[in-house]
């Protein structure tokens, strides 16, 4: 055995084991690319164990390795290739652990739930007792398929996976959740000295804790929330890691003062803020880099994804809003569209079936239904009528942009043929296409001259009509 250093070790290092296959997850995905509230499995892993210090993030990856690669390489982590599945210890030597110093981390790519408090926390123990190998344990209502910890007088003596365990065993109800911790040290002597005489025929990781313990190294087991134990292995685990997640950040969100009022119906992806005493209804659901500001009210099945939405702000039910900006005290909806590039003013109001693309909608202006406006600036107190629509593609398959000055009046069922430009101050008439630029203060009106002709229905025709209705009765 080496001689374990009397320094504290400082730097830490993470092995994350992403290389299974997920056959139960039953879709052709990598099993850790599967997102739990949004973020794939891995990726919440990665970022608990940057955010608990680790400096050295390795990732082990085997089934639809490229896939996992460029899904996890942006995020500055190491990528290293199991090229044969031969059991979880044979993962981490593909790690290169010959490279590694200090305190190593080997966690499950599948774990979603785990974070860097319970990382912190569990690495603080190890380092108090000054450890040189850990395996975090939790206390499980149904172990089943889990690792069993087994105890003589009270210390950890091995673990014992429960495909080659015995009945006996099978009833113990402590569990290894996967997560071990140990000296880079320790793992360059014990890692080699398994072998694999069980039925699988693989090198299990949990033969370390054995090995550990006959080499004289001072072994452990940490006790930590269940939580952590919580493994995804098929699409039903899938969902209830999901329901987790939504559930503890609507907790954190009322904890600090919003109101939800069924958290149980109410989607809020980790990355979210919302300001206090906003109001959230059923069915909503908060994506990305999603902002809510103070004293909002959202309403019932509302989709919002990377929105910057200020105070006070309505959000009427049924909208669906994307990388836009909602400025304070606007409302928008029911049942309103804001695509990318969308700045909605302060007062301003998006009314029902309202669409926007690329708009710069001024402050207190107002779109009250059933209208399109797409690449556009409309300035402040503009006043848009119903059916109007900003024509702002071209045979060209160009976009041009609409410019509404302040205070226009649109009314209802105009077009505006881009690109165009109206004045402030102007009036279009209901029913206008307008091709033109408006000067201020105008009054524009292009509509087709109505035509009347009297006496167009004849009375004879009407009679023989009516005659012949009553014939076909008979």
């Amino acid at each position: 055995m080496l001689q374990k250093k009397d320094k504290e070790p400082q730097k830490i290092s993470a092995i994350i084991l992403a290389a299974g296959k997920g056959t139960r997850m039953s879709t052709p995905l990598a099993k850790v690319l599967h997102p739990v509230a949004g973020v794939p499995m891995v990726q919440r892993v990665i970022k608990a164990c940057k955010d608990a210090g680790a400096s050295d993030v390795r990732i082990v990856v085997g089934h639809n390795a490229q896939l996992v690669k460029t899904v996890v390489q942006p995020l500055a982590v190491t990528c290293f290739e199991q090229l044969k599945q031969l059991g979880t210890a044979d993962a981490v030597k593909s790690a290169h652990l010959d490279s590694l110093e200090g305190l190593v981390l080997i966690i499950n790519g599948d774990h979603p739930l785990i974070e860097s408090s319970d990382i912190e926390k569990c690495v603080k123990i190890f380092q108090d007792e000054n450890l040189d190998i850990a395996v975090v344990t939790a206390k499980v209502k149904d172990p089943g398929s889990f690792g069993r910890i087994i105890r003589q007088h009270g210390k950890l003596h091995s673990i014992v996976e429960a495909k080659d365990a015995s009945h006996e065993t099978l009833k113990i109800n402590e569990i290894n959740t996967g997560f071990y911790i140990a000296t880079s040290e320790a793992l360059q002597e014990i890692l080699p000295k398994i072998k694999n005489n069980n039925s699988q025929q693989e090198f299990y990781l949990t033969d370390m804790i054995s090995i550990g313990l006959e080499l004289g190294y001072k072994v452990n087991a940490i006790e930590g929330d269940a939580h952590i134990a919580m493994g995804v292995n098929t699409q039903e685990e899938l969902a209830k890691a999901t329901r987790f997640a939504f559930k503890r950040k609507a907790k954190e969100l009322m904890s600090d003062g919003v109101m939800i009022l069924d958290p149980t119906h109410t989607y809020i992806e980790e990355s979210v803020c919302v300001g206090p005493a906003s109001v959230i209804y059923p069915g909503v659901y908060l994506r990305g880099t999603t902002e809510i500001g103070s004293f909002c009210a959202l309403e019932p099945n509302c989709y919002i994804i990377d929105c910057e939405v200020g105070d006070s702000v309505q959000i009427k039910a049924g909208s669906y809003l994307e990388r836009s900006q909602i400025n304070d005290n606007a409302s928008v909806g029911p049942y309103a569209r804001l695509r990318p590039e969308t700045i909605i003013g302060e007062k301003a109001q998006v009314g029902n079936f309202v669409e926007m693309k690329k708009v710069k909608f001024g402050k207190e202006s107002k779109a009250g239904h059933l209208t399109y406006l797409g690449d556009a600036e409309i300035g402040e107190q503009v006043n848009i009528g119903c059916g109007t629509i900003t024509c702002n593609y071209a045979v060209d398959k160009k976009k041009y942009k609409t410019k509404i000055g302040d205070r226009v009046f649109v009314g209802s069922d105009t077009q505006f043929i881009a690109p165009i430009e109206i004045g402030s101050d102007a009036v279009i008439g209901s029913g206008s296409t307008i091709t033109k630029d408006v000067p201020a203060r105008s009054l524009a009106v292009a509509r087709g001259k109505q035509i009347i002709k009297e006496d167009y229905i004849k009375i004879e025709e009407s009679n023989s009509q009516e005659q012949l209705n009553v014939e076909n009765k008979k």
